[in-house]
């Protein structure tokens, strides 16, 4: 059973979302929180699986708290929710930690799927929300100190397969697309993404596609 916390502003997107989610065999809703702050303090004492975060709340955005919660359990997966499709929400919700991003007029079976994906332990970054990460280091947008790219030595460890699925991942491709243009089986692909995670130290799928943009891996064109 897949323990989820709701943080919204809005109480009646929560009573929604509280019924979708309970309504989903699997699933609980074990709290629910109207700020930021109060879903910190609820994720430390729940330790839900996923919470699924409002970007913009009073007391302390989504963003920041996606941050907190991330830092203090690894563990704690964070899906943000969000009227805005705005660049800016997708790179800083990605880099604070979160392993999707989800816009609230998606359709239910949207959100049902985001969480069984996430459940699963994958991230959900679209090829949409890839092309918008390309896109800030393009520019060479500075996002609260962040530039591109940035060396990462880490990398040196990767063989030369790692790095092409690494390349693959950052560009939006799924496990399945990944295993086509490498002529090679999906056993192999996931081996190859377990060890993409351990030698990188990331969580998930999002945050291996974080640290190729940062480290230059993947360029436009």
């Amino acid at each position: 059973m897949s323990r989820i916390l709701i943080a919204d502003d809005q109480a009646l997107l929560r009573a929604s979302l509280r019924a979708l989610v309970n309504g989903y065999d699997g699933c609980e809703v074990v709290g629910e929180a109207e700020n930021g702050a109060q879903a910190v303090r609820l994720a430390a004492d729940l330790s839900p699986d996923l919470v699924l975060m409002d970007v913009r709340m009073p007391v302390l955005d989504g963003i920041e708290a996606t941050r907190r919660i991330t830092a203090a359990d690894s563990g704690v997966r964070v899906l943000i929710l969000t009227t805005f499709d705005l660049d800016e929400y997708v790179y800083e919700g990605l880099l604070a930690g979160a392993s999707g991003f989800l816009l609230k007029d998606s359709p239910p079976a949207d959100l049902v799927k985001a969480i069984e994906v996430i459940r699963g332990g994958e991230a959900l970054l679209t090829p949409a929300a890839t092309r918008r990460l390309i896109t800030e280091f393009v520019r060479g947008r500075k996002v609260k100190g962040h530039l591109a790219p940035t060396p990462d030595e880490t990398l040196d460890t990767l063989t030369t397969r790692e790095r092409e699925v690494l390349t693959l991942v950052a560009r939006g491709l799924s496990n399945t697309e990944i295993g086509t243009e490498l002529f090679v089986s999906m056993s192999t692909v996931k081996t190859h993404m377990s060890a993409l995670l351990a030698k990188l130290g990331a969580r998930d799928r999002a945050q291996l596609v974080i640290r190729a943009y940062e480290s230059g891996v993947v360029r436009a064109g």
